[in-house]
């Protein structure tokens, strides 16, 4: 007895059998990921090192050379690719697909470790490294602008409030900050002025490092409590940098700020972002959201664009929330075009039969079978 004798002579079950392949049809249909481009994941580990006020010269042959010459020890790199730029190294390292990517970390981090002794001294921190997937593009771009409030407090509220929140969400990879405009205090030294009392720029460095410290002071022990010393040694607005004396000349001090500019600034004053609406253009902070592999990129964009009414709620009034881009928007459309593609194959296949058989129970048949076909 073979297939179709035996689903003939066992109706029941046979329906049965056609409810269970529905159900169950149904459920991988709304469990299948929903993406622009299929599921690649490249090993990819991205390097970053930092010196401020290097040149790209500088960053090549100082910071970038030694570590690509460490890198290269490393076993399975397929490219490696690195960019300077004033202050920065970034180093890309991607890896043969059968290179497991946690493993090639590790292999960075210890290449990292192995060449810190010839990497200059005066590096605020060693150079850092973060996985990566180049096929990985943000589905989510959010713009901060305010007309009123300076770009610092906009950066802070984007970097406090809305960026440590989107990552929480499930689904979400990480959130870039583009345009960032974190607050700093900043110093233009006139070297005439330098040059006339006989200071060098060390000097300065110098006292700015001492006078900017937040150390623990101490612990005074008494017979009945103990009293801990609080001392606040980091100095908090522009006047307070002004005072510092950075030397002695004929016994009297010499203030930063006869030998300075001190203005409040920004950590990057030469990098900006733009948010375009109505034809006019203002400075604003871009949130760029990724997704995690994997993942159904119409969902994740739902749970996002589900926390804005909070957001702009919280934000103050001055503060414009806005949606630059979202990729999920292609997306939809194009699984809009797939349904309806099938819909109008299934609705065309039965009419043809129909006209070219004349008989409703054999067009029934095609008509029930082709859905099950594609559940």
């Amino acid at each position: 007895m073979n297939l179709p004798e035996l689903c003939i002579r066992r109706p029941v079950m046979t329906t049965l059998l056609s409810a269970a392949l529905c159900v169950f049809g149904v459920m991988a249909y709304r469990l299948l990921p929903v993406s622009d481009l299929p599921n690649v994941d490249f090993p990819t580990v991205q390097v970053s090192a930092n010196l401020p006020g290097a040149t790209p010269e500088t960053m090549a042959s100082a910071v970038a050379t030694p570590l690509e010459q460490q890198f290269s020890t490393i076993a399975g790199i397929d490219s490696m690719t690195s960019t300077s730029t004033i202050g920065s190294t970034q180093i890309t390292l991607q890896f043969t697909l059968d290179r497991n990517i946690d493993a090639a970390a590790q292999d960075v981090q210890a290449a990292i470790a192995a060449v810190q002794r010839r990497l200059p001294t005066d590096m605020p921190a060693p150079p850092s490294y973060r996985k990566t997937n180049p096929a990985d593009q943000p589905v989510l771009y959010l713009a901060l602008s305010s007309p009123t409030l300076p770009l610092p407090a906009v950066d802070e509220y984007a970097e406090t409030m809305l960026t440590q929140r989107i990552s929480m969400v499930d689904g979400v990879s990480q959130v870039q900050v583009f345009g960032a405009q974190k607050y700093a205090l900043r110093v233009r030294l006139d070297p005439n002025l330098l040059a006339s009392r006989g200071i060098a720029l060390s000097q300065v460095q110098d006292a700015l490092s001492a006078h900017n410290v937040n150390q623990p002071t101490g612990l005074l022990d008494g017979p009945h409590q103990a009293l801990t010393v609080v001392a606040t040694g980091q100095l908090g607005d522009v006047n307070e940098f002004r005072n510092i004396v950075v030397a002695y000349r004929n016994g009297a001090p010499v203030r930063l700020g006869e030998l300075a500019a001190v203005i409040d600034s920004v950590q990057a004053n030469r990098v900006a972002s733009w948010y375009y609406t109505e034809g006019r253009g203002a400075r604003a902070i871009v949130l760029a959201i990724q997704k995690q592999p994997g993942t159904n990129t119409v969902e994740v964009v739902d749970r996002v664009r589900a926390l804005l009414p909070d957001f702009k709620r919280q934000l103050p009034e001055s503060v414009s929330l806005e949606v630059l881009r979202d990729q999920s928007a292609a997306v939809r459309e194009s699984v809009s075009d797939v349904r309806f593609t099938l819909f109008l194959a299934v609705v065309l296949v039965v009419m043809v039969i129909f006209l070219f058989l004349r008989s409703i129970p054999a067009t029934v048949i095609p008509g029930v079978a082709i859905p099950m076909a594609l559940l």
